[in-house]
């Protein structure tokens, strides 16, 4: 009869011929390295020839402990299988071409009416009526306000009755005058007397032509105390109301009035900005550009109207460096407002033959350049230093590194690197 110790002897002597991979002598010394630690033996898998699992034997005693590292090299040696081969990384590419690209620039604004009066009175007097509905559209021509016209009315009708009694001592004086003419002729009167007659009749006559003025300036007065609108527009809020005593020298106006439609948009840029494209276009890197442009609102939106640029101011503001542009836009709702700010969406110039890269194929390196990922020839991974000039939409001007033909990697970049060989897949810019 064997015995349990006997046992164990032939199932460890057993493992060891079972096992394929040899093991490493023990690191604790003055213990051997045994087939089977703490209880677990390794035997053959039948279904990965070579290969070895871990099985559990018969218990060994608790005093018996095993380093760790020995376990680690237990578990390395046993049961190791190969990685499957797999086959180039897929990217994404999208084909680069050239086109024409038009520059625009992104420029502050503010809109300015097209014309604007501010109506005040040119005679004094106390007003009676308002005439107007405040934030209406009003014409030119139209009556505002109604100022008390009474003084003037009788300094009408005393310029009329000075000038009827001016009109009369005329013809008398004319009278005179021609009798003096005819007896001067004779010798019936003396020289001087006929002389004084026709000078005194010529007094006269001017002073009909003085009464006659002054009668015209009382009707203009007159009419004065009914204030019209000068011209057509919108019309604001009265800053006075009936019952107020205004003047012909006074420095607020009664109202405002704006003419809406068209309005004016003034659109302030860079001179360098200017400069540097003054300079590309008498060099011929870019071709100018339509002077049609377009605006954003305050809140983000795009006004439907397209508008133009009217001229340039000549000089340079020298506060602010920057040079004066006017538009003008049609504005038939009146949705534009003056004094509004804006952002001018402007056609600067005309790139020929530009490159356009979509953004997800451009990134950074760790010194801030543009770095691209392009596959070459045999389908292998280069990186390129780029210069991406500024953004158009969702791609980056490319205006240099990069050309047409180029099959640049915007989907996968994270997978490869340079050199790698990959299989580019053809991929529709985002």
């Amino acid at each position: 009869m064997t015995s349990p110790a006997d046992e164990a002897g032939k199932s460890r002597q057993a493992g060891n011929r079972a096992c394929a991979h040899p093991l490493p002598p023990s690191p604790v010394r003055g213990i051997d390295r045994p087939n089977c630690l703490n209880g677990i033996a390794r035997v053959r898998n039948a279904s990965a020839p070579g290969a070895c699992r871990l099985a559990p034997t018969s218990p060994r005693p608790r005093s018996l402990r095993v380093a760790p590292a020995a376990l680690l090299l237990l578990l390395a040696a046993c049961g190791q299988e190969k990685a499957p081969k797999t086959g180039p990384v897929e990217v994404g590419v999208v084909t680069l071409s050239t086109q024409d690209v038009t520059i625009s620039s992104e420029l502050p604004g503010r809109t300015v009416s097209a014309m604007m009066s501010e109506v005040r009175p040119q005679v004094a007097g106390i007003i009676q009526k308002r005439l107007f509905t405040e934030g209406a559209t009003v014409s030119a021509g139209q009556p505002l306000y109604q100022i008390d016209p009474r003084l003037y009315r009788a300094a009408q009708a005393e310029a009329s009755a000075a000038l009827a009694s001016a009109q009369a001592s005329a013809v008398a004086a004319q009278a005179k005058a021609q009798r003096y003419r005819s007896l001067g002729q004779t010798e019936a009167v003396s020289a001087q007397d006929r002389d004084d007659v026709i000078a005194a009749a010529r007094q006269a006559q001017a002073a009909v032509g003085q009464a006659r003025a002054s009668l015209q300036t009382s009707n203009v007065n007159l009419e004065f105390t009914l204030v019209r609108a000068p011209i057509s527009g919108r019309i604001g809020r009265s800053l006075f109301t009936p019952g107020a005593l205004v003047t012909a020298s006074q420095s607020d106006p009664l109202v405002t009035i704006q003419q809406l439609d068209p309005i004016y948009v003034d659109i302030t840029q860079s001179s360098a900005q200017l400069l540097a494209l003054r300079r590309s276009l008498a060099a011929g890197k870019t071709l100018p550009a339509s002077a049609t442009i377009r605006l954003k609102l305050d809140d983000g939106s795009d006004y439907p109207q397209a508008g133009r640029i009217e001229f340039a101011e000549p000089i340079v503001d020298p506060n602010s460096g920057t040079v004066t542009l006017r538009a003008r836009f049609p504005n038939p709702d009146g949705l534009l407002m003056p004094g509004m700010f804006v952002r001018v969406v402007a056609p600067q110039s005309v790139v020929p033959g530009a490159v356009l890269a979509p953004q997800q194929g451009i990134s950074r390196d760790p010194k801030g350049d543009a770095t691209a990922l392009v596959v070459g020839k045999d389908n292998k991974v280069e990186r390129r230093v780029v210069t991406a000039a500024q953004a158009i939409g969702d791609k980056w001007l490319i205006t240099k590194g990069l050309k047409s033909g180029d099959r640049l990697v915007v989907e996968g970049t994270e997978k490869v690197k340079p050199k790698d060989v990959v299989k580019p897949v053809a991929t529709a810019a985002k």
